[in-house]
């Protein structure tokens, strides 16, 4: 069977997207107020209708309207005469809602361990050395049993690497305070951005993102990330790449299957790759270049084409290009580097145009079936069949309430990892120190008993275990780590930082 997807049309001609090629990937760009927000409804409500799942980012708060039927209006009504739509059909699609805070949609989470040294420190804006430091991290946990689940876990394992550098650099390598306290202050400054809200469990299991619902329409994960974005962009992308690569390590090949098995919406793409170091932008191309094998299809929306860099740009087999503003030289450049990524069209000039577009339209080209590109169409992009703009408050939660995923990630869980172990290590090594300043305390006293003979021996039997641990207890708060407990223990108390 063949699937396809009705883009839009000018009145002589229409454009669809063969659902066969989707997987390999695509665009849409365009300035603000273009029109780019409505075609990404469009492309993914038709992947649900034929049974695609999808996932997308909600950058405006704009999409949950895929929930609910458009209402039909003069405008939309005469849109559909001019592009020739004669079976349009106003339907929601079934959705799902996730947010980071677990605000506007079920918690969406990943473990420390599941996201990696080299995104870490992405996200972490490392150097080289500090880079080092946290690979070490990872593979003394790996080589120790310990769990890194949450930033606390990765916390604890750096104080304990630092207090241990000299034990461990024969194996590891040089382990510098320096480098464990710059990493440590940027870790605090990630969990103030949010982060603790996204690395811990239960995490999420990739299933939950590829269902469909009784009819079989694909369901559609919309993540609101409204806040998130303007408080931390770099999480946000971060999390939009560690989906990627958990999806490409997890999912069997399924060579060139006739429709996607899933479909990914990156909004705000220039993120993924703002500051990015080399070897993860490496990482990043290696995978959308291979992720199509295993059916799932990427579309990377940005204000301009030239965000994406040129490697996987490349790659992009769907264009979809609403209006740039050409205002300054620069712009002016960007819009003729722009056009000349388009397949020719001789009855079009396609730099021209690019700046006349109006909202809603959008020069088009896609993939034939034989995988070639289609020349550049100028087209008005079909109305959505579901609402433009968000749902109201109570009609989002409506849906929430009767999510089949309910209850499943809604409270998080603290199971014994890295943080809890090392805790307990510390302890029983603090115990056993304890236990053996007391024995040496014991004999001292006897000695001591003995050596003043009969007339202290009352006085020295006195001075038994429980004293002699009291006196090492004061002499250990002292010590790292007896400050380290004493701090853990007040900070507790007095409700500050787990």
């Amino acid at each position: 069977m063949s699937y396809e997807i009705l883009i839009g049309g000018n009145g002589q001609s229409q454009v669809s997207l063969l659902a066969k090629t989707a997987n390999r990937h695509g665009m849409i760009a365009g300035a603000t107020g273009t029109g780019k927000t409505v075609t990404l409804q469009v492309l993914a409500e038709n992947f649900s209708a034929m049974g695609v799942p999808v996932f997308l980012a909600d950058v405006k708060g704009d999409l949950s309207g895929l929930a609910q039927a458009i209402g039909m209006n003069d405008k939309i009504t005469s849109r559909l005469e001019t592009i020739g739509i004669k079976d349009f059909a106003p339907q929601p699609s079934p959705t799902l809602f996730w947010d980071l805070f677990g605000k506007q949609g079920h918690p969406i989470r990943t473990t420390i361990s599941d996201m990696g040294p080299l995104l870490l420190s992405g996200l972490l804006e490392l150097n080289d050395t500090q880079t080092g430091i946290l690979y070490a991290a990872f593979s003394i946990a790996d080589d120790s049993g310990l769990l890194l689940l949450d930033l606390k876990d990765l916390r604890s394992m750096l104080n304990w690497m630092g207090e241990n550098s000299k034990e461990l650099s024969s194996e590891y390598g040089n382990i510098t305070s320096a480098s464990i306290g710059a990493i440590q202050r940027r870790l605090l400054v990630l969990e103030e951005q949010g982060a603790e809200y996204l690395l811990g469990e239960p995490a999420l299991n990739l299933n939950d993102l590829m269902i469909t619902d009784f009819s079989g329409r694909g369901v559609v994960s919309i993540l609101d990330v409204t806040k998130l974005i303007s408080k931390s962009p770099r999480v946000y992308a971060t999390f939009l790449l560690w989906l990627l690569a958990e999806l490409f390590e997890n999912l069997p090949e399924v060579g060139d299957p006739e429709k996607p098995k899933l479909v990914l919406f990156f909004d705000e793409a220039h993120l993924l790759f703002d500051r990015a170091p080399r070897p993860l932008l490496d990482k990043i191309e290696q995978v959308v270049r291979l992720i199509r094998s295993k059916g799932v299809s990427v579309f990377f929306i940005s204000q301009s084409p030239l965000d994406i860099p040129s490697d996987i740009l490349g790659q992009l087999g769907a264009r979809i290009q609403h209006a740039l503003r050409a205002f300054t030289p620069k712009d002016k450049k960007a819009v003729r580097t722009v056009a000349q990524t388009f397949r020719e069209n001789p009855q079009l000039d396609t730099e021209k145009v690019i700046t006349e577009l109006g909202t809603g339209e959008a020069l088009v080209s896609v993939l034939a079936e034989d995988g070639s590109p289609t020349p550049v169409e100028r087209v008005l992009i079909r109305p959505p069949q579901s609402r433009i703009g968000p749902l109201t408050g109570p009609e989002r939660e409506e849906i929430l309430g009767r999510s089949p995923l309910k209850g499943r990630y809604d409270t998080a869980v603290d199971r014994e990892s890295a943080h809890e172990l090392l805790k307990k290590r510390a302890e029983e090594e603090q115990r056993a120190e304890l236990a053996e300043q007391a024995r040496i305390e014991q004999e001292k006293a006897a000695k001591k008993e003995e050596s003043k003979g009969n007339m202290w021996t009352g006085t020295s039997r006195r001075q038994g275990v429980g004293e002699a641990i009291v006196k090492s207890v004061v002499r250990s708060v002292g010590s790292s780590l007896g400050r380290q407990i004493v701090r853990g223990i007040l900070g507790s108390l007095l409700g500050g930082r787990r």
